[in-house]
């Protein structure tokens, strides 16, 4: 490990600092997030009593910090509201957890406080920062530019094999081995995983074409036409070797087009139940996943294999979740599965299956309802006529993407705080518009009987 990690770690928060000082507060988030996780090491530092200092926690931490000294009054401004409780009850999920399986008081707050520095403080940021339609169309530009911006890394990584986090940073973050892909090679970058890059360029891929689509983008960036940008960026995100990546990335833009040319959110609904429905025929045993490995293998043995694979392990994982359904097993690895050796033997995979095995139903229902409830509230918020005006565009495609990154949550385990920043602005954004729409009604309501009385008393 290079010294400049730890040169670079323990700076961030005061360069933090720095951007705030001088950016506007909502493009200083962006900048801080977006910077963190595309070029920052992965590095996780433990310090006793509280969460692992990684690039993301100095983030969290440097932002929040920045708030309180240049944009304190954006701070105080936010108020909970119960559309928040999902968030809360996720993030103590680990304190019931701890105490149902005797591990004490100490081990249930420090893991809670875990679960609010990666996943809390990000939504509680995209709350207070992205909650109008300003905020969310500049989260989404972020975003945009953030996938242009990684296109010539990716590249260089493609033609050269993944290297950039070596030789800046001195070690590999991941297996070289996984980067090996169709006799080429899928770029990690400085993220922690090929799959976290190839998410994160298909996010700004589906942002850009629905932009495009739905004329939200300029004509023009950095004064070459968008559409030759936008081909430059799709041409990248498919050299990235990600075929599920791709698939979901044409789940969410079939489910945008079809939605608006049928003029029916119905799409979008079907989406929607993809996650409940897959966690409830796997934990019901309904489904095992046989045919659908089956039609894979005619297409590609090696892929069949693989996903055969981890529904293997998420069945013997399921039978050892639902011995503790309700609040799970705990940390520690308690949730896995040991030969007499002691040695893990199973592989958990998905996010869901993690959270389902040490979190129980309590834990994996309120991840979902925090990630899933904001594209509830944006459904019922815009009608599907706006999905492809300039006004909302964006909002949809930002929900949509919440969407397809629960779906990827299903085989995957690849934690990304900037979703929060997206679940957190759409949440804030709906509960203002309820809010503005109640206030209307109220004035109306209250202008109708002024005049009314005032008829009355003439009469």
């Amino acid at each position: 490990m290079s010294p400049l990690v730890h040169l670079v770690m323990f700076t961030w928060i005061p360069v933090l600092l720095v951007v705030f000082r001088f950016f506007p507060p909502k493009k200083a988030v962006i900048i801080a997030f977006a910077g963190a996780w595309m070029f920052l090491p992965v590095a996780s530092y433990g310090i006793q009593g509280i969460p692992d200092y990684t690039k993301m926690s100095a983030t969290c931490v440097g932002t929040l910090l920045a708030c309180m000294l240049f944009d304190r009054k954006t701070l105080q401004a936010y108020n909970f509201h119960l559309v928040d409780l999902p968030i809360i009850l996720f993030c103590i999920s680990p304190l019931f957890s701890s105490l149902r399986n005797g591990l004490g008081l100490y081990d249930g707050l420090s893991q809670s406080l875990d679960f609010m520095f990666t996943w809390g403080l990000p939504y509680l940021i995209g709350r207070i920062y992205f909650n109008n339609s300003e905020g969310l169309r500049l989260l989404a530009l972020g975003m945009f530019i953030g996938g242009l911006v990684y296109i010539p890394f990716c590249l260089y990584e493609i033609r050269m094999s993944p290297q950039l986090h070596r030789q800046i940073y001195g070690f590999y973050q991941h297996s070289f081995a996984q980067t090996i892909r169709g006799g080429g090679y899928r770029p990690m970058v400085f993220m922690e995983h090929g799959l976290m890059v190839a998410s994160w360029m298909t996010t700004a891929t589906l942002l850009g074409l629905w932009g495009y689509y739905s004329n939200a983008l300029p004509k023009q960036m950095f004064k070459v036409p968008i559409k030759y940008i936008l081909a430059l960026l799709g041409m990248t995100t498919v050299l990235l070797k990600s075929t599920g990546a791709l698939v979901e990335m044409f789940m969410g833009l079939g489910t945008l087009w079809t939605s608006v040319k049928t003029k029916m959110a119905l799409p979008l609904v079907l989406l929607l139940l993809i996650p409940p429905t897959y966690v409830v025929v796997r934990t019901s045993g309904m489904w095992d996943g046989t045919s659908l490995t089956e039609l894979i293998s005619k297409w590609s043995p090696e892929r069949a294999s693989s996903l055969q694979f981890r529904f293997d392990n998420e069945k013997i994982l399921i039978d050892k979740a639902l011995k503790r359904p309700v609040f799970g097993w705990g940390g520690w690895g308690r949730a896995g599965i040991y030969n007499e050796k002691g040695e893990d033997i199973s592989v958990s995979d998905g996010l869901w299956i993690i959270i389902l095995g040490n979190r129980g139903f309590y834990g994996l229902t309120m991840l979902m309802a925090t990630i899933l409830l904001p594209v509830v509230y944006i459904l019922r918020r815009i009608p599907v006529s706006d999905w492809a005006s300039q006004t909302y565009s964006t909002h949809v495609a930002l929900a949509v993407i919440l969407v397809v990154y629960m779906i990827d949550c299903l085989p995957n385990a690849m934690i990304n705080p900037i979703f929060m920043l997206i679940c957190g602005g759409l949440t804030g954004f709906a509960l203002q518009e309820y809010e503005t729409e109640t206030n209307t009604v109220a004035e109306n309501e209250f202008a109708n009987t002024i005049e009314h009385r005032t008829k009355t008393r003439f009469l």
